[in-house]
């Protein structure tokens, strides 16, 4: 058994494909050993910025013979037909067997292939997966550059580490030609170092600066700037995507503590992170009263001498800079009043057809006063509010930070001394779960409006593209109700903005993203189907009310039991020709029948009382009183009997079952293997 190690090492790889590509290489090579038949017993995964590598544990030094049987044609094939098979195999005729098939006697060849030295194997695979390799951008350098058929990837390829244990494997891709020898860190060890076996590659990366483990450099920048951060009696603001994104652009990562002036504490706190974390890939700290500090945290690759006082200086200028322009920009913005900057989006589109952001503005502003006089809100609050909602996509600051669209609303809304429910309902808008109701009823006005615009010109997701995030918004929709429990239908809603003929498909499709969201919360979305079935339910609230009872009662004992009765029945009536229905005469009845008559007349109005009332879990209580003289009735009952006037009879019982059940849902839609995964009955 041996250790392979391939390093593919380059200029600096992008950030965010690092772990992309050594898992994607991984597969590529494990896919390709799989086919001839070697599996390796581990794979480590390393990813930096300059190299990808693998290094795959115990490996086969030689790949098992194997025999593959081919059939060819008919034994009395012309001689033109059995060459062609012949020269495929690279066999004669003495070594073909003929066999007799039931479609006749038919000629087969068995091929054996001898095992492979695995050196021999990589030597062929590894280029054909670094010439295809699936970068999402890559490019071509060099003199090799003109030809279309050279070498492409990511940034210039600058050298390649095979090594079965400590034999190089020999691969040339142009001017590239495989050794063992890497580099290391280019400030602390900028030498090539030589690995004398593949196994030594961990050790020997890490005595030469190099943290490989993608995932271990991401815990040690959050451990070490958590402990930075603590040093100056301050707190990391937790941060893992940025986390990663220091890891993708370091090799010995060192974080360092630097401050700024805390006169640029009078900016928003939102502005300052995020001119940290996107500009400089800086984590914030927060001081004891939770409030930001002017305090970052930088991320160096390297151990400076000076312990990154030079480091630090020259972060904290750059930040300072930074943070110079974006008071500028805050500063110039509030001297403007909010609803001043409504004009200007009127010479903003939206999307063509569907007017400029301006019109948008007025749409949800209406939007939200009908919304809001739904759900016992102000309306004149939730028109406000929703006029004024976009109004900062004008400002500079959004400008500059888009993704402070709607936060820095809320700012500019309360230096213009608006009312609270408005400014909140501003700053909240992208949030799923908005805090209040005028703030609900603009968020729900925004995404039904764009719903509703690009549904109205046949623009909607497709496979796995939603460039809109319609998905999103309709997700975002349902999540607010919740939250809120908003006895909101959606058709008026809908209606109200304008669907016309593409309501049912609107509904639909909320319905779809409702069955998605709510399987992720554990709920089945064959139960919503049943419910559904039923007539088409636009009251998110009652909807998952009936669903959650429904659900809960099919996890009982009286519930399977009762599913397994139902299906019983609807088979028996699905079989049967005859007219299950009429009245049901008590005129020699069985026991087990009138027992069942009885049961089913008892339940009526309870059934009915509950269903009203929107107490569904009383209404599977009523249900499962059923169960009993459901199971009494088939084991002590023939259903169909000779007799036509009593089969017809008992006909009529089991759809006065089906019916009944029907008030709450059609339980045949409730899956089979759904049923058998709580343990029901078939």
């Amino acid at each position: 058994m041996a250790d392979f190690l391939l390093e593919l090492r380059s200029e600096e790889i992008p950030a965010g494909f690092q772990k992309m590509a050594v898992d994607k290489l991984a597969e590529l090579l494990t896919a390709r050993l799989t086919e001839a038949g070697i599996k390796p017993e581990k794979t480590e995964k390393y990813a930096t910025p300059r190299r990808i590598a693998l290094l795959m544990r115990n490996l086969p030094e030689k790949t098992e013979a194997v025999k593959e049987e081919r059939r060819g044609p008919r034994a009395d094939a012309p001689e033109k037909a059995l060459a062609g098979f012949l020269r495929s195999t690279g066999l004669t005729r003495d070594q073909l067997e003929s066999r007799d098939t039931p479609k006749g006697q038919f000629l087969y060849a068995i091929i054996e292939k001898p095992g492979q030295e695995l050196t021999t194997v990589l030597a062929d695979i590894i280029p054909a997966i670094i010439r295809s390799f699936p970068w999402p951008k890559s490019m071509r350098w060099g003199h090799f550059s003109s030809s279309s058929e050279s070498l492409r990837w990511v940034r210039p390829l600058k050298g390649i580490v095979a090594l079965l244990d400590d034999q190089i494997i020999p691969i040339e891709l142009e001017a590239i030609t495989s050794g063992n020898k890497t580099k290391g860190h280019p400030f602390h060890n900028p030498n090539f170092i030589t690995l004398g076996k593949a196994a030594d590659y961990p050790e020997k990366m890490a005595a030469a600066h190099v943290m490989i483990d993608f995932d271990t450099r991401v815990e040690s920048i959050t451990r070490a700037a958590r402990a930075a951060a603590k040093a100056a009696n301050l707190t990391l603001i937790e941060d893992p995507v940025l986390a990663q994104e220091n890891a993708g652009l370091t090799e010995w990562p060192v974080p360092l503590l630097g401050h700024f002036d805390e006169a640029f504490l009078a900016v928003p706190r939102e502005v300052i992170q995020l001119t940290m974390r996107t500009n400089q890939k800086y984590f914030a700290c927060s001081d004891a009263k939770g409030n930001l500090a002017a305090a970052f945290i930088c991320v160096a690759d390297r151990q400076a001498r000076d312990r990154g006082r030079e480091i630090i200086a020259g972060n904290e200028k750059v930040l300072s800079a930074r943070l110079s322009d974006a008071r500028f920009f805050w500063e110039q913005d509030l001297k403007i009043p909010l609803e001043n900057w409504l004009p200007k989006l009127d010479s903003v589109l939206f999307y063509e057809g569907m007017g400029s952001v301006g019109d948008k503005a007025k749409r949800i502003a209406a939007l939200s006063g009908y919304i809001a006089d739904q759900i016992g809100a102000s309306p004149d609050l939730a028109k406000r509010a929703g006029l004024l909602a976009k109004a900062d996509l004008a400002s500079n600051m959004v400008g500059e930070f888009p993704e402070l669209q709607g936060i820095m609303g809320g700012y500019y809304a309360k230096a213009g001394k608006e009312d609270s429910a408005v400014i909140r309902a501003i700053s909240s808008q992208y949030q799923a779960e908005a805090g209040e109701a005028v703030a609900a009823a603009v968020a729900l006005a925004d995404r039904i409006d764009s719903l509703a615009c690009f549904f109205m010109r046949n623009i909607r997701p497709t496979g796995s593209k939603d460039p809109f995030a319609l998905r999103r918004a309709a997700v975002q929709i349902i999540q607010t109700i919740i939250a809120h429990q908003l006895r909101l239908p959606l058709a008026p809603l809908f209606k109200e903005a304008g669907a016309g003929d593409q309501l049912d498909g609107l509904l639909g499709f909320i319905t779809e993203r409702l069955k998605v969201q709510q399987r992720e919360a554990g709920i089945r979305y064959d139960l919503i189907d049943a419910v559904l079935a039923l007539g088409y339910e636009d009251d998110v609230i009652r909807l998952l009310a009936r669903v959650q009872a429904l659900q809960d009662f099919l996890e009982t004992e009286e519930g399977r039991d009762l599913l397994a009765g139902y299906r019983r029945a609807a088979n028996i009536l699905k079989g049967s020709e005859e007219n299950a229905s009429g009245m049901i005469s008590e005129e020699a009845m069985e026991p087990a029948e009138k027992a069942l008559e009885t049961a089913l007349a008892a339940i009526h109005n309870d059934l009915e009382a509950a269903l009203s009332g929107e107490n569904y879990a009383a209404a599977m209580t009523a249900l499962a009183s059923l169960r009993q003289p459901i199971d009494q009735f088939f084991d002590q009952v023939i259903v169909n009997h000779e007799d036509e006037s009593i089969r017809h009879r008992r006909l009529a019982l089991l759809e006065k079952i089906r019916k009944a059940m029907h008030r709450v849902a059609d339980f045949s839609l409730v899956e089979a293997l759904a049923i058998e995964a709580t343990g029901g009955k078939r």
